[in-house]
């Protein structure tokens, strides 16, 4: 009965969080365009690829997410287009999305590969709530809704984003206008409105000899109200084909919060990540996240899968984008 109580209070508070920050995906490293509209284009290829997400295996209601893109460029690579549907489930709360994204993408230096690109996206968000899932502990409660509710608000993100052949930064914004839509519309739904969300991304890729490269990363993630995530990642490439390696995921305090209390636990993870070249075209990818808080003695980590796909990938097969 305790383990029961205890898990249940764990997830309450995580999904107290998950009200105020996007869904957790480890897995972005390979693919920014889901945090970044400014990322579309590029790889310089029309690149399809989805990703399915179970976080904390074992308890009951956790997040559960589902993520598909498609992304290329048109106008000798000079704009980039993207596609971006999203469905992220917790508990009785679920979230719809769909993006339609551009990027201009300007050329910085003689290299090609050298790019400064300015991206916004345009789309909407289906919030939605399964009062049939929830047990109100006053019968009648107005907060507990009855039956399912949804309601749809129109969306947009932004962002900025920089890349050549040895490094990669940037600057993005989502769920900016949900916020706003949603108090000036006549509803009746209880539940979670996403509140805009600010990354910073930044990555190098190294030589280390031959057939071997390294590349560190970093992703901050804050949404001005809950605790700001930091995500360090390290990996390996190895023979152009094999990405593996690891992170760490901790909040961080960059600057006072007045509504966070100051004995507030910091919630982290750690984790492994592998990606290969099954073929030239075809991307396979898996995530473990282990938890490192009281919740990892009552869950089997998180799993993620993604498969990517080029439709027309260079003949030489080569792995000219390391981002």
């Amino acid at each position: 009965m305790k383990k029961i109580i205890l898990i249940t209070g764990l997830l309450i508070g995580s999904f107290r969080l998950a009200a105020q920050q996007d869904a957790h995906f480890s897995q972005y490293i390979f693919n920014l365009i889901y945090v970044n509209p400014a990322y579309a284009g590029y790889k310089e290829e029309w690149y399809l690829q989805s990703f399915y997400r179970s976080q904390w295996s074992a308890v009951p209601g956790a997040p559960q997410s589902f993520s598909a893109a498609a992304d290329g460029t048109v106008n000798h690579d000079n704009v980039g287009l993207a596609l971006l549907l999203s469905h992220d489930k917790i508990g009785a709360q679920s979230n719809l999305a769909g993006y339609v994204n551009y990027a201009y993408r300007i050329q910085t230096g003689d290299s090609e590969s050298s790019r400064l690109a300015f991206g916004l996206g345009v789309g909407c968000v289906q919030l939605g709530i399964d009062g049939d899932k929830l047990n109100a502990v006053d019968a009648g409660d107005a907060y507990v809704p009855a039956g399912k509710q949804s309601t749809l608000l129109p969306d947009a993100r932004a962002g900025i984003f920089y890349s050549d052949e040895h490094a990669f930064a940037g600057f993005s914004a989502d769920n900016l206008l949900t916020g706003y839509m949603a108090k000036n519309k006549d509803h009746t739904l209880i539940t979670a409105i996403p509140k805009p969300h600010f990354y910073l991304a930044g990555g190098a890729v190294f030589p280390v000899s031959d057939g071997v490269k390294l590349k560190p990363t970093f992703l901050l993630k804050d949404d001005l109200a809950g605790p700001t995530n930091l995500d360090i990642n390290g990996f390996v490439l190895l023979n152009e084909r094999l990405w593996i390696g690891g992170f760490y995921r901790t909040a961080v305090k960059l600057y006072p919060k007045n509504n966070l209390q100051p004995d507030l636990h910091q919630p982290s993870a750690a984790g492994i990540i592998a990606e290969i070249f099954a073929t030239p075209s075809i991307r396979i990818g898996y995530a473990f996240d282990y938890s490192l808080n009281k919740l990892r003695d009552y869950n089997y980590g998180s799993h993620e899968f993604s498969l990517g796909f080029y439709l027309h990938k260079d003949k030489r097969g080569e792995l000219r984008c390391y981002f």
